[in-house]
């Protein structure tokens, strides 16, 4: 595996922590980590890419930063034309040598009620309560059925896995998060192993492939590393995380210090040949830190990518 940061679409600090630790592969989030900008057009994408490469970095991964919204998920008017829109960006992060394009298929983001939960030696992690989540009011999308949503992935993969195949760039779908449903009203779908078995059959193809995020999966009470070995080259992006509890009532934990066997799914990547990005996710903040971006402060992060480092090494 090619262990990767998320980093901003601008120069800092952590660009250079990124290259003092040793990792070249930058992946841009910037609804996490920037300004929310959406970087699709060629000249823009071309850009970004040469500023990492000045920098020694490689940008090899786009996370959430497309012209896709619920207007695609739900189905909406409009819909073709985002697509259409997608389907450029593809080929344009194709152009400029992006390697994945990481999307997911959730109504609302990724879900959290507590992102202040005191963790070892007072750092601070992030959680989900079921109970606390649904006393909420119902999203104003809601309802939302599996069908729908089903239908309209389905409608969306058809389109885009052959553009992506032309481009050379693989598709990485993410789990919800969390993997539970319904949340306030809107169904969700990629919750399970089986639902992605779904996913995979829709076009069978190398590019349309999964994001393993390791918490989700730990959070569908399976063997992560089995499952990792079950998929094997269907999966195409890591997330390298891990979660203690159920899909209804988890909290993050440190990598060393949660519940899965994070040397086994180590192990189980080499098995299967996996040699793409794998980046942590959700990591602890940590002392001197604001938590203004939870799960995505700095100091977290590189403890991970030390941890990451450990286990390959051994």
């Amino acid at each position: 595996m090619d262990p990767a940061l998320v980093l901003p679409p601008e120069r800092d600090e952590r660009w250079e922590l990124a290259r003092q630790i040793g990792v070249e592969c930058a992946v841009v989030n910037t609804m996490n980590i920037g300004d929310g900008h959406r970087y699709e057009e060629y000249d823009e994408l071309l850009r970004l890419a040469n500023r990492f490469e000045n920098a020694g970095l490689r940008l090899s991964v786009i996370e959430e930063s497309f012209p896709q919204t619920n207007t695609t998920v739900l189905g909406k008017e409009g819909r073709d034309d985002e697509i259409s829109r997608f389907c450029e960006f593809l080929r344009n992060a194709g152009r400029v040598g992006v390697d994945t394009v990481c999307y997911d298929w959730m109504v609302t983001r990724w879900a959290r009620t507590d992102t202040a939960v005191p963790t070892r030696g007072g750092s601070l992690t992030t959680a989900y309560d079921h109970e606390e989540m649904q006393q909420g009011p119902d999203h104003p999308a809601a309802p939302v059925t599996a069908e729908r949503l089903w239908s309209t992935l389905e409608y969306f993969l058809e389109r885009v896995v052959p553009v992506a195949e032309d481009a050379g760039v693989d598709l990485a779908l993410h789990p919800n998060d969390p993997p539970i449903s319904p949340v306030r009203g809107i169904d969700r779908i990629i919750t399970s192993v089986e639902a992605y078995d779904r996913v995979l059959n829709i076009v069978d193809s190398p590019r349309n492939g999964i994001a393993f995020c390791q918490g989700n999966f730990s959070a569908m009470d399976v063997d992560v590393p089995a499952t990792i070995r079950r998929f094997g080259e269907d999966i195409n992006y890591v997330h390298f995380r891990d979660v203690v509890g159920t899909a209804a009532d988890f909290e993050e934990t440190w990598h060393d210090q949660g519940p899965t066997d994070m040397g086994a799914t180590i192990d189980a990547y080499e098995d299967i040949g996996f040699e793409a990005a794998a980046r942590p996710d959700h990591v602890p903040t940590m002392a001197g830190e604001a938590n203004d971006t939870p799960g995505y402060e700095t100091k977290g992060r590189l403890f991970a990518i030390g941890y990451i480092r450990g286990l390959t090494d051994s």
